[in-house]
């Protein structure tokens, strides 16, 4: 992080997808922690953003408008964010359209298949606990949890909500070439989130940076989650090797998952660039 920089954290979720607090509570919550630059990064929607931004007045924090857009590439789900990006863009808007309705019907077909093993309502509650939000497979591993038929996060997905497994549905999602032209004709930075966490070999990573990068990919998320350091020297390798910019994001979903706290100082490597370097997020950084 450069000298002056305040606290950044470019990857966050609200109450408009899966996330714990609603967007103007996420923005407290993270001022309070000391972060001076938050991007709202919810799942294939803006629609809280602006609340988010009404609060951010409130507290003179900078918000960077943002979305994490689910992508199908080589039959994987990959996650983009955008950085920076104007929700009224038509191109965008549209295809965040699209991405949500596939959601909704991707939504009925785990609650059908949670409701043959026996979880009661599985959608309606589902639906109903998500209110009026993007529903994610999250939304249905909180209630295998309320069902006690898992007792952590990580059992409902390794149990139920992973491919192969007997909750999980398969979406299509947009394309890589697509999501990325969607940000950039929306005026933002295309940033590849949590690069690790996909279940990759080093060679299939490799593959997919390189897709990226001839989609026309402008950044990695370098310092994302909890990352250990050997994690964040890999991926400013990757983004070194690729020539991408460098992003960081705690991937904030709950105050209840301690791990991906808000506040923490998440740095990148001196020797890569950051992201907010970029001419199109520069702008949004007010040096202190």
């Amino acid at each position: 992080m450069m000298p002056g920089t305040p606290n950044i954290d470019l990857h966050t979720h609200s109450t408009a997808s899966d996330g714990h607090l609603t967007p103007a509570q996420l923005v407290h919550t993270a001022s309070d922690a000391g972060v001076g630059v938050l991007s709202l990064t919810d799942h294939d929607t803006m629609d809280g953003i602006e609340a988010a931004q009404v609060a951010a007045n409130e507290k003179a924090l900078t918000l960077i408008p943002g979305v994490e857009i689910s992508v199908t590439w080589s039959k994987r789900t990959l996650h983009i964010v955008g950085l920076g990006v104007d929700p009224a863009e038509p191109a965008l808007a549209n295809g965040l359209e699209q991405l949500q309705e596939i959601r909704r019907e991707r939504a009925q077909q785990i609650g059908k298949k949670l409701e043959n093993l026996g979880v009661a309502n599985a959608h309606t509650r589902t639906e109903q606990a998500a209110n009026g939000g993007q529903i994610t497979r999250t939304h249905f591993a909180r209630l295998l949890i309320e069902d006690n038929k898992c007792q952590t996060m990580q059992q409902c997905f390794k149990r139920y909500l992973r491919p192969g497994k007997p909750g999980y549905a398969g979406a299509e999602w947009a394309g890589l070439h697509t999501a990325i032209e969607w940000i950039q004709a929306a005026g933002g930075v295309a940033v590849l989130a949590h690069p690790l966490a996909y279940g990759m070999t080093a060679a299939w990573r490799s593959r997919m940076l390189k897709a990226f990068t001839e989609a026309g990919g402008d950044a990695l998320e370098v310092h994302c989650g909890n990352s250990k350091p050997a994690d964040v020297q890999l991926s400013a390798k990757a983004a070194s090797e690729f020539n991408l910019l460098g992003s960081v994001g705690s991937d904030f979903h709950s105050p209840e998952q301690r791990w991906l706290k808000l506040g923490r100082t998440l740095k990148l490597p001196e020797a890569i660039a950051p992201v907010w370097s970029h001419p199109r997020l520069q702008s949004y950084i007010k040096p202190t």
